[in-house]
């Protein structure tokens, strides 16, 4: 038996049975948390030292499009109409499969190296089999967990089920790569697709996931539940403007909603719904979106979704944002019973914050100072099902300066084939 020791940690196991423990430790055996205890005796367990560390559950971002992140930064000051033409209408119809793979190989590490354990891909970029094919590859080549949310036909009306069998076929087992349907919802298709395409997600046993807003003109969530549509296994994504009955109508079907601040904020989706979804009777989670317009980490999401909800009415403690990104996002992606809090029977997907840092030293309440202060800087070591992918700060056996070269190559080359220009001039115009 493998068997690993982390000793002396501050744990914050967001599991109500387990507690937390100022002095802890935590025993992983083949990779499952076997016990946490405040002292455990394993004398021929492997010790990792989590003294002046903070052991948490690897956050879970259960919405984000990788296959950008060679455009990081350039839509900062965008607005959703200037993203969607520049992303979707200039520079994906450039994007060949090997994009495609070293952006959600470089996006997907870079969520790992800030303690992101778990995370959905919400893959749009679908311009043919070998494109999706080339994320997946990615996905798999990257040391973490994550579900392929795969939007097949994105933006169009073109019938998807061969594909959507295609790629389920690959990734039909339980492994660290699973599979989620991106609905296109009744918006792009019709009503009939989106039934059509919830039956076929059943037919295969897989979760789904739909972009959903209002401008106060329109009830999305109503019509669906109008035809039927509601799921309890659909997570919601942004949810801004979204009537009160239409929240309720989520929570009663036992749905999800994904909210990305960050993004909404800054494109002009309205105010995050952070507090409506709770006050719905609903769970909200956390999610980074996209890295051309916004931070690639949770930590910065969970600042922004805490200072926000807290500046409209007071509301939400700092547990509150961290249950979000841990045990609510692995319970929408349907993977609470193997990870999401530190619990004996789950799999040791873990993250070690250092408590010794300057940028939060002394650390007196271990939540409220990883909510409030937390960066990607403290995450010292990071565990996925007992592997460790990061030690001492550093990724391990991943060669970031060749990966780095492979990506600015393909920023340079597709923005070239586009005509747009990387030196902060770019403005699309919708």
């Amino acid at each position: 038996m493998n068997r690993t020791l982390l000793t002396g940690g501050t744990v914050v196991s967001m599991d109500p049975a387990v507690g937390d423990l100022d002095h802890g430790d935590v025993l992983i055996e083949d990779g499952v948390i076997a016990e946490v205890a405040a002292r455990i005796d394993a004398p021929d367990a492997e010790v990792i030292d989590a003294t002046d560390r903070i052991v948490l559950p690897g956050f879970v971002d259960n919405h984000r499009h990788t296959w950008q992140t060679a455009f990081r930064g350039v839509g900062a000051d965008w607005t959703f109409p200037e993203w969607a033409v520049a992303m979707h209408g200039t520079v994906k119809p450039r994007y060949r499969p090997e994009d495609v793979y070293v952006g959600t190989l470089l996006g997907r590490l870079e969520a790992l190296h800030s303690g992101v354990t778990t995370m959905l891909d919400w893959f749009h970029c679908a311009l043919s089999p070998e494109h999706a094919d080339a994320a997946v590859d990615a996905l798999r080549d990257t040391p973490g967990r994550s579900v392929f949310c795969y939007g097949a036909g994105w933006g169009g009306t073109d019938p998807v089920d061969a594909e959507i069998r295609r790629v389920r076929s690959a990734l039909s087992g339980d492994g660290p790569v699973t599979m989620a349907l991106g609905l296109r919802g009744a918006e792009a298709t019709s009503f009939d697709t989106v039934a059509e395409e919830l039956r076929l997600a059943a037919e295969l046993g897989l979760r789904t996931s739909l972009h959903v807003e209002s401008d106060g003109t329109r009830r999305p969530v109503g019509d669906l539940h109008a035809h039927g549509l509601l799921r309890a296994d659909t997570t919601y994504v942004h949810a801004n403007g979204l009537a009160d009955d239409e929240l309720r109508m989520l929570a009663d079907t036992g749905s999800s909603v994904a909210i990305s601040p960050d993004v909404e904020l800054k494109m002009g989706f309205g105010w995050p719904m952070t507090g409506r979804v709770l006050a719905a009777g609903l769970r909200p989670t956390l999610s980074v979106d996209d890295v051309p317009s916004a931070g690639g980490d949770l930590f910065s999401t969970l600042r922004t979704a805490f200072a926000v909800q807290r500046g409209l009415d007071g509301g939400l403690r700092s547990r509150d944002l961290l249950e979000f990104v841990t045990v609510d996002a692995a319970r929408s992606c349907g993977l609470d019973a193997r990870t999401g809090s530190v619990t004996p029977g789950k799999d040791a997907d873990l993250i070690l914050l250092r408590a010794d840092d300057i940028t939060v030293f002394p650390v007196t309440d271990p939540v409220a100072t990883v909510v409030s202060h937390g960066h990607p800087g403290l995450v010292d070591t990071v565990l996925v099902a007992g592997r460790v992918v990061k030690r001492d700060g550093v990724l391990v056996d991943v060669d970031l300066r060749s990966l780095r070269t492979r990506l600015l190559e393909s920023r340079d080359r597709v923005a070239a084939a586009a005509g747009v220009p990387l030196d902060g001039t770019w403005r699309p115009q919708p």
